[in-house]
């Protein structure tokens, strides 16, 4: 018997490796489906056509591939938003309001500049009764302390349209815009970011938002900066230090009227990670007492903040006298 050659000479082997005897079926055996190797494109059934590419028109009568991803419904873009649901105030917090929709609650304040998203918040456009529409920015508690102190139940903060606010700890201003929404246009923020890099992202949000005036500075050292900062009615402290009550103190006596109100965000882990959340939350209401603050509220932040709580108080109250 001969050995099959090529016209080179080489030995021709089949593709099985060996030839199949008589009567013997080659292939794999009945029921099992042939896999194509890699980047081969298995033909389509008889009497489908192949769509070319390109081609997003819908499959005719009868195909029931699956269909093109042209031919799904697009999605709406990010940050736009319908009119469905209602808009009510929420609570007593005057600026404040709460979205009403089939998909649930949301705390939302009226965008100060509309058609504007500072860090890709959803925004829902409503129209009013005379046919004006009035676009509103949901307000994320999982990105924002005094968003989530609000939703938590704190009863006071202070901030109300044309209200002029001391905001220690800005970072990129994430909170700070809706401040600027809630004061609106006679208001003013005062914004004091310390990180150059947060800072930049500051000064980039405030360029679109006339109310708000960036600082980037320490706000340990409050002469630093006392030029540029008037007298405040409310001051927030989010700087996650262990002397953020001195902090408050010390920006209290250049800046806070007399009866202001003062709001602090406490994390425990960065007070004394030693202690319980609890023990730590007093700690801090006896040093904001001892800065001439008097405690009335105090919240914790969660589901939306671990082991972090907010303090609302006024600044050198005066006292009652009783008859």
């Amino acid at each position: 018997m001969t050995t099959p050659r090529g016209r080179s000479g080489a030995v021709r082997v089949a593709r099985s490796g060996l030839a199949a005897p008589p009567g013997v079926r080659r292939g794999p055996p009945p029921g099992v489906r042939r896999v194509p190797p890699p980047g081969v494109r298995r033909r389509p059934p008889p009497g489908v056509r192949r769509r070319p590419p390109g081609d997003f028109r819908r499959p005719p009568p009868g195909d029931f591939r699956r269909p093109h991803p042209g031919d799904r419904r697009r999605r709406p873009a990010p940050g736009g938003g319908g009119n469905k649901g209602i808009i009510t105030p929420y609570g007593v917090h005057e600026g404040v309001f709460k979205h009403t929709s089939i998909k649930g609650d949301a705390l939302v304040t009226k965008n100060m500049v509309p058609g504007e998203s500072v860090y890709n918040e959803k925004r829902i456009s409503v129209q009013n009764e005379d046919g004006t529409k009035v676009e509103y920015r949901v307000w994320n508690p999982f990105r924002s302390k005094l968003g989530a102190a609000i939703l938590a139940g704190i009863d006071i903060i202070g901030i109300k349209p044309g209200a002029r606010v001391l905001y220690l700890g800005a970072a990129s201003g994430t909170s700070v815009s809706h401040v600027s929404d809630i004061v609106g246009p006679t208001g003013v923020v005062y914004a004091v970011e310390f990180s150059p890099r947060s800072g930049r992202d500051l000064v980039n949000m405030a360029k679109k938002r006339t109310n708000v005036i960036p600082i980037i500075e320490d706000a340990r050292h409050p002469a630093r900066y006392r030029m540029l900062v008037s007298v405040v009615d409310v001051i927030f402290t989010d700087v996650a230090q262990p002397d953020q009550a001195r902090i408050l103190g010390l920006n209290a006596k250049y800046f806070l009227k007399v009866g202001g109100c003062c709001l602090m965000s406490i994390k425990a882990n960065c007070i004394d990670s030693t202690l319980p959340a609890e023990k730590v939350y007093e700690l801090e209401v006896e040093r904001m007492t001892a800065e001439q603050v008097k405690p009335k509220q105090r919240v914790t932040l969660e589901p939306f903040e671990r082991d972090h709580a907010c303090v609302v108080g006024g600044y050198r109250m005066p006292i009652k006298i009783q008859k």
